[in-house]
């Protein structure tokens, strides 16, 4: 029976996942599977992949053949690497000591480029989220002056108007009272000669009583 490892998809339409299986050839590709070796999740920066290292290369040494994707992952996580030293190791090539830590050596190496890698991820996660802060205050800040500057005429407006109103009533109080003054006067030129008439029409009155 030829053996294949390949993905196996699940989850969403626009979010899928995958998981990794020892399957038979023959089957369809989300069909039957002899064994789930591990999972793939693209989504993810890294992208996440979880491996039974051990079952992985177990079935690499028994002649399964892995899908192109398949063999970028099972590179990527040492398993074609590891098969590779312990082919060496059976030809006498190296010792196992020296293959192992040729192996230990490159997942130090991986897992250090690996840690970077994330670093450098989320610190691009920070930098975008201050930048887009930035954007928004910068659009904020000039969608207030921009009101701010609508707004102004009619404050301009309504301070003119107040002031106007204000110089009106001062202006109607300055005149009411020189209008008061003006009649005070008059009535303060008049009065002598309404009095000295009066006097000259009293004693008239007494003499015509007299005669009577």
């Amino acid at each position: 029976m030829a053996t294949k490892i390949r993905l196996q998809r699940h989850g969403k339409k626009k979010s899928a996942f995958y998981h990794i299986v020892a399957a038979d050839s023959r089957a369809k590709r989300d069909g039957r599977f002899i064994e789930k070796i591990g999972t793939y999740n693209p989504n993810t920066n890294p992208a996440t992949i979880d491996l039974e290292f051990d079952r992985a290369l177990y079935w690499v040494q028994v002649g399964a053949v892995p899908t192109d994707t398949v063999k970028a992952l099972l590179s990527y996580k040492g398993v074609l690497l590891k098969n590779h030293l312990d082919k060496g190791v059976e030809k006498g090539a190296l010792t196992e000591a020296a293959a192992e830590k040729k192996f230990q050596a490159w997942v130090s190496e991986k897992e250090s480029k690996i840690t970077g890698k994330a670093d450098s991820a989320t610190q691009a996660i920070a930098d975008a989220k201050a930048a887009s802060l930035e954007a928004e205050k910068a659009v904020n800040e000039a969608r207030a002056a921009e009101i701010a500057a609508k707004n102004a005429p009619e404050v301009v407006e309504e301070v003119v108007e107040e002031a106007a109103e204000a110089v009106a009533e001062e202006a109607a109080e300055v005149v009411a009272e020189e209008a008061v003054e003006e009649v005070v006067e008059a009535v303060a030129e008049e009065t002598p000669e309404v009095v000295e008439e009066a006097t000259e029409e009293a004693p008239a009155e007494e003499a015509k009583k007299e005669e009577e």
